[in-house]
C-alpha cells in the first residue's frame, strides 16, 4: 500500500481553447472539474491501475466538499481545517500549450498542521510501502513540513518520495533521509544554482543533490523524456511522440508509474515515462488508464551521453 500526503489539494477546473489571447474574449470547446494536488493525483493514478494507495490531505469549506466527492472511491483520510479549499485553473490550448493559474490555498493554523502530522503518523504506522509527500504547502505551515515528514518516515522505517519546489524541496534535499527525490528539470536547476543544457549536466546536478543524503533522483524533462539518477548509474526514457493536450498531473502519474511496481530501476523509469506520457495525452488533470499506458512504452537508454543535449534528447 502507499500512502500520500499533500498538505494544499485542489478541485482542478479545465477549459480547452483554440488558443489563450489575452484580453479577448474566447470560446470554450470543453471543461473538466477533476480532483487536483500532487498525492491526490498520485493515488489516483495508481489505483486506476489496480494498485492500493491511501490519499492524507487537509480539507475545508465547499471547495473541501467539492474535492472529497469527485473523489469517489479513493481511500482516504482527511483533515478538516478551516480554511476554504483551493480551486485551480488550467487553460489548455490546441496546440498543447498549458496555462496554469494556481491559487494559494488556504491558511493553516498550527494545530491544524500538527493535526495533518499526527495524522500522517497513525499512517505510518500502519507500515505502507511507501510514503508519497507532494506539491506545495498552504499558507501557515512551516516550510520545513517535508523535513519533519522525512523524520516521521525514516523512524517507522518507511522509504519517502517527494516531488516538491522552491524553499521546501531545498530545505528536506539538505537535510537528507529522501528516498525517491523527482524533481522537474527547472526545479533541479534553482536547486543546484546552475543551468542544466545536458545529460551529464543533470546527472551531476543530482549526484550533487545525493550526496547530501538522499538516494536516488528522478529527474523529469517534459517532452524530452526523464533520467534517473543513483549513485553509481544513469538511465534516461522517453515515449513515443504524442498529441499533448494538458500537462496537469503527468509528473504525478510519472511518479505513480514509477512506484506501482517493485523491480530493476530502469524498469521503473520506462514505467514513469509511459505513464507521464500517456497522461499529457489526456485532457485535464486525466487519470491514464492501463490500455492507455500500454499504448505508450517507453526506450529507455542506459548511461546515456553525457554530452547530449536536453533539448536534442
Amino acid at each position: 500500500m502507499i500512502l500520500t500526503l499533500t498538505p494544499n489539494p485542489s478541485v482542478d477546473h479545465t477549459l480547452e481553447v483554440d488558443g489563450l489571447v489575452r484580453g479577448e474574449v474566447l470560446r470554450v470547446s470543453a471543461t473538466h472539474a477533476q480532483p487536483g494536488g500532487k498525492g491526490v493525483n498520485v493515488a489516483r493514478a495508481l489505483l486506476e491501475a489496480g494498485v492500493s494507495a491511501r490519499a492524507v490531505f487537509p480539507v475545508g469549506g465547499g471547495g473541501g466538499a467539492e474535492l472529497t466527492a469527485l473523489l469517489d472511491d479513493l481511500p482516504r483520510v482527511t483533515v478538516p481545517i478551516a480554511g476554504e479549499t483551493r480551486a485551480n485553473i488550467a487553460v489548455t490550448e490546441a496546440d498543447g500549450t498549458t496555462t496554469k493559474f494556481n491559487a494559494p490555498g488556504p491558511v493553516l493554523s498550527t494545530g491544524e498542521t500538527d493535526a495533518l502530522l499526527d495524522t500522517l503518523e497513525q499512517e505510518l504506522a500502519q507500515e505502507p510501502d511507501w510514503i508519497v509527500a507532494c506539491g506545495s504547502l498552504p499558507s501557515g505551515v512551516p516550510t520545513d513540513l517535508y523535513v519533519r515528514v522525512a523524520e516521521l518516515a525514516s523512524s517507522y522505517g518507511v522509504p519517502l518520495a517527494l516531488d516538491t519546489s522552491g524553499e521546501p524541496l531545498a530545505k528536506a534535499a539538505h537535510a537528507g533521509r529522501v528516498t525517491l527525490l523527482k524533481p522537474n528539470l527547472a526545479e533541479l536547476a534553482e536547486l543546484t544554482g546552475r543551468d542544466l543544457p545536458t545529460v551529464g549536466a543533470v546527472v551531476r546536478a543530482a549526484r550533487e543533490v545525493l550526496s547530501w543524503g538522499n538516494e536516488t533522483a528522478l529527474v523529469t524533462l517534459g517532452g524530452h523524456g526523464a533520467i534517473l539518477v543513483d549513485a553509481e548509474r544513469a538511465w534516461w526514457a522517453r515515449g513515443p511522440r504524442v498529441r499533448t493536450r494538458s500537462t496537469v498531473g503527468a509528473g504525478d502519474c510519472a511518479l505513480a508509474g514509477y512506484l506501482s511496481e517493485n523491480g530493476p530501476p530502469d524498469e521503473g523509469l520506462g514505467r514513469a515515462v509511459a505513464w507521464g506520457t500517456a497522461a499529457v495525452s489526456l485532457p485535464g488533470t486525466g487519470i491514464p488508464t492501463p490500455d492507455v499506458v500500454a499504448a505508450h512504452e517507453a526506450t529507455v537508454v542506459a548511461d546515456p551521453e553525457q554530452r547530449r543535449r536536453i533539448d536534442e534528447l
